[in-house]
């Protein structure tokens, strides 16, 4: 029998880039306000600075995020890096939506009463072994507001890499 998708067995390998997509609870579009997003990534940010990980690319899109890095194992598995950039930056936008009783809070409260910000599970998390497979998942990333329609240059999207890279080398 094989494991369900979110206790799926990582393969950590030092100085080895991740892949990773994290999507928001039901794919619905958490991420979609300016505010949300600029909340998120000074978290990732944070968790960046901390000696976390090296961040190689990422997007943060209205309902998912992708993430290229290269976690400083073995102190920082995918998963503490997962949860430190997750869970304080979730707690925060749930405990704002809470003080204003924002409506959206019907949409992510479970049953039983838990309220979810991110899709249950690690998402999508994928070993990079070749220089041409890190290239891809770089464009992929950079590129993904530009196939969504969002914008019409990469550079444009203002939550991603591809946008701070721009603004670093026009400076």
């Amino acid at each position: 029998m094989s494991r369900p998708h979110h206790e799926r067995r990582r393969f950590e390998i030092v100085g080895q880039a991740r892949f990773l997509t994290f999507s928001c609870f039901q794919r619905l579009a958490l991420l979609g306000h300016a505010r949300i997003r600029d909340s998120f990534v000074g978290q990732l940010m944070r968790a960046r600075d901390k000696g976390a990980f090296e961040l190689h690319a990422w997007v943060v899109m209205p309902e998912h995020v992708h993430l290229l890095i290269t976690p400083a194992l073995p102190e920082w598995t995918v998963a503490r890096v997962l949860r430190d950039v997750k869970g304080p930056f979730s707690t925060r936008v749930i405990a704002r939506w809470r003080e204003i009783d924002a409506p959206i809070l019907k949409m992510i409260t479970t049953d039983s009463g838990r309220v979810h910000f991110w899709q249950r599970g690690g998402g999508y998390d994928r070993n990079i072994y070749t220089r041409d497979e890190f290239v891809e998942k770089v464009e992929y990333i950079c590129s993904n507001p530009v196939r969504r329609g969002l914008v019409r240059y990469q550079e444009d999207w203002r939550w991603s890499s591809a946008h701070t890279d721009m603004a670093h080398s026009s400076g």
